[in-house]
C-alpha cells in the first residue's frame, strides 16, 4: 500500500483535508505528490509546487520530495518530519530525502531533518553541484549514528537503502 502527503507553506496544512486525515498527519492521494514532482514552477492552483510530498514507497522506504525552486522552511520541514512520523508508525525506516532544485534549507529545517528518531538511513538524491552543496550543508549536522549518502540516482539511493529495511 502506497500513502502520500503533503506538507502545506507557511506551516499549514493543506486545506479540504478530512479531519481525521489531518490529525494523522494529512494523508492526502497519489495524484498530490505526482502533481508536486511533475512541477518545476508553481502550479496552475499556485500550492502543489511549494509543498513538501511524503510517501511510503514500495519496499518500506519513505520519501520526503522538496519543492524546486523554493527555500525550505521550518514550519513546513516540521510537518513533514510529523508526517514521516506518522508513516512509520513508531518504527524506524530509511529516507529518500530529494532535494533536486532546491534554493536553499533554513537552519531550522535543518535542525528538523538532522533530529529526525523515525530514521534508519538517509539518502539524499540531487542532480546539481548545488544539490551536493545542499545536502554536504543538511548532512554536516546529523547524527553520526544515521548512515547517510548523498546520490544523483534516484534509483541508485533506493537501492542502497534496502539495506536498512526490516521486515516485520
Amino acid at each position: 500500500m502506497t500513502l502520500e502527503a503533503l506538507a502545506g507553506p507557511e506551516g499549514r496544512i493543506p486545506e479540504g483535508l478530512p479531519d481525521t486525515a489531518a490529525a494523522a498527519g494529512a494523508l492526502l492521494g497519489a495524484a498530490a505528490v505526482a502533481a508536486a514532482r511533475a512541477t518545476d514552477g508553481a502550479p496552475a492552483d499556485g500550492g502543489a509546487a511549494r509543498s513538501i510530498g511524503v510517501r511510503m514507497i514500495d519496499g518500506g522506504i519513505i520519501e520526503v520530495l522538496l519543492p524546486a525552486n523554493q527555500e525550505i522552511e521550518g514550519p513546513e520541514a516540521r510537518i513533514a518530519g510529523d508526517i514521516v512520523r506518522t508513516l512509520a508508525a513508531g518504527r524506524r525506516m530509511p529516507v529518500l530525502l530529494v532535494i533536486t532544485g532546491v534554493v536553499g534549507v533554513s537552519m531550522e529545517a535543518r535542525q528538523v531533518y538532522s533530529g529526525s528518531i523515525a530514521a534508519t538511513a538517509f539518502a539524499l538524491v540531487g542532480e546539481s553541484p548545488v544539490d551536493r552543496v545542499i545536502a554536504h550543508y543538511l548532512l554536516r549536522s546529523r547524527s553520526e549514528t544515521i548512515p547517510a549518502q548523498f546520490f544523483t540516482s534516484e534509483s541508485a539511493a533506493v537501492e542502497w537503502l534496502r539495506q536498512y529495511t526490516r521486515e516485520e
